[in-house]
Parts: C-alpha cells; sequence; structure tokens
C-alpha cells in the first residue's frame, strides 16, 4: 500500500472497537496471532529437542542450529527480493501450505519415534525427514509469515485506525509468543507428535484464514482500505 492523501482525525482503540473496523482490526489480530501459533518458536527454541531425538551431539546440534538460522536468513531475504513482484496474500498462502506440510511430517516422524526412560529417539528413514522439514518449516516462515505480517498489518488499516489497530494485533501477537513459548515442554511431554501436530493444525487454519478473510494489499493506497470495513 501506499501513502495519500492525508487521512482524517485518528481513532482511539476504544473508538475503534466501536467501529465498523472492528471486524477489519479482529482480522488483524488473527494474522498477527496465526503468525506465532505456527509454532516458530518452538520449534526453533527448543531444536535441542529434535536433535537429541535423531541422535545428535551437543557440537553437532550446535552446528545444526547455525544450519538453520542460516536457513531463516536465506528465507528472510528471499521474501524481502519476492513480496512486491508476487504479492502478500499469495507468499502468505505459498508459506502456510509449505509450513502445513512440513509441521506435519514432523509430526508423523515422531510418530514412530522410540520412548525410553524418557528419552526420545528417533530412527531412520524418519529422523533425515525430520530434519529436512523442520528445515523446510524455517525457510517458508521466514520467507513468508516472519517478515510479511508486519507488512500486510502497515498496509491493511487506513489511516484513521492504524495505530490503534497495530497496537492490539501486536497485543494479540505477544499473547500467541508467549503461549507457544511457554507450552513447548508441556506439549513435547505429551508427545512430539502432539507438539508438532498442534502447530500443524494452525499452520492449516492459518491457510484457511487468509484464502477467505485476507485482502491483497499490494499498490493500494491506505485510503482504500475504507472499501475493506467489515
Amino acid at each position: 500500500a501506499t501513502m495519500g492523501a492525508a487521512g482524517t482525525a485518528k481513532m482511539s482503540v476504544g473508538q475503534i472497537w466501536a467501529s465498523q473496523w472492528r471486524g477489519l482490526v479482529l482480522v488483524g489480530m488473527a494474522i498477527a496471532a496465526f503468525q506465532q501459533l505456527t509454532g516458530i518458536n518452538g520449534v526453533f527454541f527448543y531444536s535441542n529437542t529434535l536433535f537429541g531425538a535423531v541422535g545428535f551431539t551437543e557440537a553437532m546440534a550446535l552446528q545444526q542450529t547455525l544450519i538453520i538460522t542460516a536457513f531463516k536468513i536465506v528465507g528472510v531475504v528471499s521474501g524481502i527480493l519476492l513480496v512486491d513482484k508476487v504479492g502478500r496474500r499469495p507468499m502468505l498462502l505459498a508459506g502456510s501450505f509449505f509450513m502445513t506440510v512440513s509441521l506435519g511430517l514432523m509430526a508423523l516422524a515422531f510418530s514412530f519415534a522410540n520412548v525410553s526412560g524418557g528419552e526420545v529417539t528417533l530412527e531412520a528413514p524418519w529422523s533425515p525427514i525430520a530434519l529436512v522439514a523442520a528445515n523446510l518449516f524455517v525457510v517458508a516462515f521466514g520467507a513468508t509469515w516472519g517478515p510479511l505480517v508486519w507488512v500486510l498489518l502497515g498496509e491493511m488499516f487506513p489511516n484513521r485506525i492504524r495505530a490503534g489497530a497495530l497496537a492490539v494485533a501486536a497485543a494479540a501477537q505477544w499473547v500467541a509468543n508467549f503461549f507457544i513459548s511457554t507450552t513447548f515442554p508441556s506439549f513435547s511431554s505429551i508427545s512430539l507428535t502432539f507438539a508438532y501436530g498442534f502447530y500443524a493444525f494452525f499452520a492449516l487454519l492459518s491457510l484457511i484464514f487468509v484464502f477467505f478473510r485476507v485482502p491483497e494489499t499490494k499498490g493500494k493506497e491506505l485510503e482504500e482500505m475504507e472499501d475493506l470495513a467489515v
């Protein structure tokens, strides 16, 4: 979206919530929450759980963490280069699809894991499948939902509600972030299949949500977002 003429007076969060913009703000909040509910922090911060399950030593796990970080950077750079050519909505849809597939593969792989004395081990061929799927997930997230959510949110709200709408969207994102970051140990204690399956479920929901509810904002004036009131 691009900046047009000067907008009208800004609205407070309370005014926005009581206006025709409430539905659009709820869409923005959902987008921000989905960014975290697909489990990036669960996968990234607790990657040592995955590496330990496939038999990596501490040194090998550190090396793989660096590789995943590199993949994430590649994903972000790719997303930045493609976003203005492809558009926001198609990239989010593609990201949701690949995250659903990769998380689903991780959940499937760990359904074949061996659990003994609280230790989870994963044998071939499922151990390399889980590793490849984890890297695919990180790349897909880094290229799409990671950076593009804030591009989209910055463009989808008209001037009069932009500040307040972005504030509540950020709050929704932080709540989801806290939930995912603090629940992975509990989820993984049930099973890693449950944990990754939970994230795969929300990745699939994000795909459905974007398809039906999220507009394309590429090339639109901020004032054109007036037409998106729900």
